[in-house]
């Protein structure tokens, strides 16, 4: 009976030393997350997550954003991805977790992480700014480079945006890109005219299908925003064109 009492006297001793131990961790966090020491509290927030089996929502975030700050960006993608399955901090986490995959230039991630910040928190605005503003420099990158598939999806994601603006702005990009797109095969076509006329059919095919598309966009730009003045005088002149 002694050796029995002895062990269960044990086995206590460890379990409030393993306490005292994720407790420490936990304080040493909160206050490396006070003073500013952000890469410190990832560490210590960490250690004691794990030894907590990651139950304290309140650290799982505090972690989060400590590593975004310190630009551990795939911890903090990790972290605020645990926050929201706990749906804690919802606005700040999906928008955390966001920022975290775009300053990784993880654009798939990024933009399922909105989508999925939107159906939980319709309109949001932070984070159909995040959306917006990403989308677009990214989108005019690609399209810089010559990627007009890229940028025409990335342009395209700005839409699952409730604000009008935003999607305003992405209708009114998407169609001055086709536009110019279809400029520039024409351009391009234009000295074979007379001496390969089936080339030059064909290549202008491609340039009134350019047009087309382009006029759709900017017809949806200028539903949403009548007085969009450069909107109307793309969108007319392709009209003109197509007579």
């Amino acid at each position: 009976m002694k050796k029995i009492v002895l062990l269960v006297a044990f086995c206590l001793g460890i379990g409030n030393a393993f306490a005292q131990d994720a407790d420490a961790l936990r304080d040493a966090g909160d206050a490396a997350l006070k003073a500013k020491n952000y890469a410190e509290a990832v560490a210590k927030y960490s250690e004691y997550l794990k030894l907590t089996d990651y139950k304290d929502t309140v650290r799982i975030f505090n972690c989060a954003f400590s590593a975004n700050q310190a630009k551990q960006y795939e911890e903090a993608a990790k972290f605020f991805d645990m926050a929201v399955k706990y749906n804690y901090n919802l606005d700040d986490s999906y928008t955390g977790e966001a920022m975290a995959y775009r300053n990784l230039n993880k654009t798939d991630e990024f933009v399922t992480t909105i989508e999925a910040g939107l159906k939980a928190l319709p309109g949001n605005a932070n984070l159909e700014k995040l959306l917006y503003s990403y989308c677009i420099k990214q989108g005019q990158a690609a399209q810089k480079k010559g990627d007009i598939e890229g940028a025409e999806k990335l342009y395209k994601n700005v839409l699952i945006a409730s604000n009008k603006k935003y999607q305003e702005g992405a209708l009114y990009s998407l169609g001055v890109m086709m536009y110019n797109q279809g400029a520039t095969i024409l351009q391009k076509a234009t000295p074979i005219a007379t001496t390969e006329p089936d080339k030059y059919n064909a290549e202008k095919a491609k340039a009134d299908a350019a047009w087309k598309q382009a006029k759709e966009y900017l017809d949806k730009a200028l539903a949403l925003n009548p007085s969009n003045a450069n909107a109307k005088k793309i969108a007319d002149a392709i009209a003109a064109s197509q007579k």
